[in-house]
């Protein structure tokens, strides 16, 4: 990974958001349309995401992409 500080700091960002809309991780991944582990791997910084995804995810939890960014 190019950049493992800011991939941990996204998947902080992405686990706050998640929980203050309430979702557990199989929710938001059933919403985006991403596995469940996908989910988990991004909140523990075991995945670099994808533009697809983080528009999924953005999408799934009805919010802009960059709140997403915004760590």
């Amino acid at each position: 990974m190019k950049n493992p500080s800011a991939i941990k700091a996204f998947g902080v960002q992405l686990r706050r958001l998640r929980e203050s809309k309430d979702l557990s991780q199989q929710e938001l991944a059933n919403l985006a349309d991403v596995a469940k582990i996908t989910v988990q791997r991004i909140e523990n910084a075991k995945y670099s995401v994808t533009l697809d995804v983080l528009v999924s995810l953005s999408e799934a939890m009805d919010i802009p992409l960059t709140d997403l960014l915004d760590f």
